[in-house]
């Protein structure tokens, strides 16, 4: 082992920025077009309906389910830099065909929706990302570096959309450039913004990134994947099985964190127009602003936990943010004898569409294109009858849904943050690429499956059973976390090479 140099920790730290980037921009890619997705989908295909707009929806985390044990396992033998170039190029590729989706005759939704898959499939490199700064970080730093690569997801799925309301300036029409049939308008600016950020995080790969490695107190160690040297056996503190009972739990935990918030963010529009009824405009602008505080919520509690585990550890952390998670949804539960206002009435022989289960399936932010005509002053508000439940189940006061995002959005950063540092501290030395892909599948699948599952049970059988078994899943992870609690330790710590 060699005592790091000044050198090296200074390189080290300017490669483990540019991997913030890489998320911070990963996470623009799926955020900056999701406002727009739907009216630009009505424009070039009409054919589309409000069930294709949830595929589009859903096909970047298909897309990235697929790719992350991909370049995992690729980030595994060979230099890091490979996958990351390559998946970042397959992202700018995908946003420029997005672009470009206008153009073909007929089939125009499937174009859109491989663009979205693609741009997906090239954010699989998250799982890369994640392993290099597991491998490049002592102990004592993974918890603030996870924080931080979290924080920056975090602060790109927010400012996404920002970006996205900047360019609605252009206009529907824009400017045409004919040389080379680009219409540059609000729909497409965004998606060659995101190209352009794109390019620009491949330069600083190739300028500024380079691959190193410390091992869990902090010494310079041979790199795994052996930039600019041999490959060479690994030193004697890979010498050892990681715990898979420890890491199948996580990956389980992990699935039910983001399932639980995916639930949570798919539910805001149907559940806040059902029980206050509010319009779609209202439900769209009031949750958008109620989502924009939980993600600044959200940074912040980022923040603070890096300095937190450092006096309770991180597993009394994750204990304590599924504890906050089950009471934010215990509180939403319904009670009282108060009933929500019932939608008696249909509006007939107009362009108004009715919620659907399969609307359900859309985040609000989705939703914002389908707004009423404008010659349309009336629009159906309440609880629609032909939800059998809205006649016999209380309301949920809307205290109720304030304290419940709150809470939750306390609850889900610290779990996210505690699951990847714990994730990766159990791993150790070992390569982690494949492993950090299945992690990241795991949480691709979760935001597929919440949206699918919350559309079907709240349509069907009402909030009482939607928030009852969601309440029931995280009493089944908090035992689950008792269970391997003792297990969730560091591998250097399992093996005796250094204290907890």
């Amino acid at each position: 082992d060699v005592v790091e140099t000044q050198e090296h920790y200074k390189s080290r730290w300017r490669s483990i920025w540019i991997m913030y980037l890489t998320m911070f921009l990963s996470s623009v890619g799926f955020s900056i077009v999701i406002m727009s997705v739907w009216p630009y989908l009505q424009k070039i295909d009409p054919t589309a309906d409000a069930s294709f707009l949830g595929w589009i929806i859903a096909s970047y985390s298909i897309g990235q389910m697929v790719a992350s044990p991909l370049f995992g396992l690729w980030s595994n033998y060979r230099p890091r830099r490979e996958p990351l170039v390559v998946s970042t190029a397959i992202s700018v590729a995908a946003n420029c065909l997005y672009a470009y989706v206008h153009l073909p005759h007929s089939h125009n939704k499937y174009y859109m929706l491989t663009a979205r898959a693609l741009v997906g499939f090239g954010a699989g490199n998250v799982a890369v990302v994640r392993s290099y700064i597991a491998g490049a970080t002592s102990l004592t730093e993974r918890t603030s570096a996870m924080a931080n690569t979290s924080a920056c997801q975090a602060v790109g799925f927010i400012l996404g959309p920002v970006f996205q309301t900047c360019f609605t300036l252009i206009g529907e029409e824009g400017i045409t450039w004919k040389l080379i049939h680009l219409q540059l308008n609000m729909y497409t600016a965004p998606v060659l913004f995101g190209a352009l950020l794109g390019v620009i995080n491949i330069i600083l790969i190739f300028a500024i990134f380079r691959e190193h490695r410390v091992d869990d107190m902090g010494r310079q160690c041979q790199s795994i994947n052996f930039e600019g040297e041999e490959s060479g056996a690994l030193d004697q503190d890979t010498e050892g099985n990681v715990d898979h009972v420890a890491v199948v739990a996580l990956n389980f935990l992990f699935f039910v964190i983001l399932f639980v918030f995916a639930v949570f963010e798919t539910i805001a529009t149907p559940l806040t127009m059902d029980m206050y009824s509010w319009t779609r405009k209202e439900a769209v602008f009031y949750n958008g602003i109620i989502l924009s505080v939980v993600g600044i919520e959200s940074v912040i509690v980022f923040m603070v936990v890096k300095a937190l585990s450092k006096k309770t550890g991180e597993r009394a952390i994750l204990h304590g943010g599924l504890l906050i998670v089950l009471v934010g949804f215990f509180i939403l539960l319904p009670w009282g004898k108060k009933l929500p206002n019932i939608q008696w009435q249909e509006i007939k022989n107009n362009s108004i569409p009715r919620t659907t289960s399969t609307e359900m399936l859309m985040p609000f932010w989705s939703l914002q294109a389908m707004q009423l005509p404008s010659n349309h002053t009336e629009e159906p508000v309440g609880c629609p009858v032909t939800q059998s439940w809205c006649l016999n189940t209380p309301m949920i006061y809307l205290a109720q849904y304030i304290s419940s995002d709150i809470l939750i959005g306390l609850g889900y950063p610290v779990c996210n943050v505690m699951s990847y540092t714990l994730y990766s501290k159990i791993l150790g030395p070992k390569p982690q690429g494949v492993y950090m892909g299945w992690l990241t599948a795991s949480g691709s699948g979760a935001r597929i499956l919440g949206p699918v599952f919350v559309s079907q049970v709240y349509t069907h059988l009402g909030p009482r059973w939607a928030f009852s078994l969601i309440c029931g899943v995280v009493v089944v992870s908090l035992l689950l976390l008792e269970i391997v609690y003792k297990r969730l330790i560091a591998f250097s710590v399992r093996y005796g090479r250094m204290q907890e």
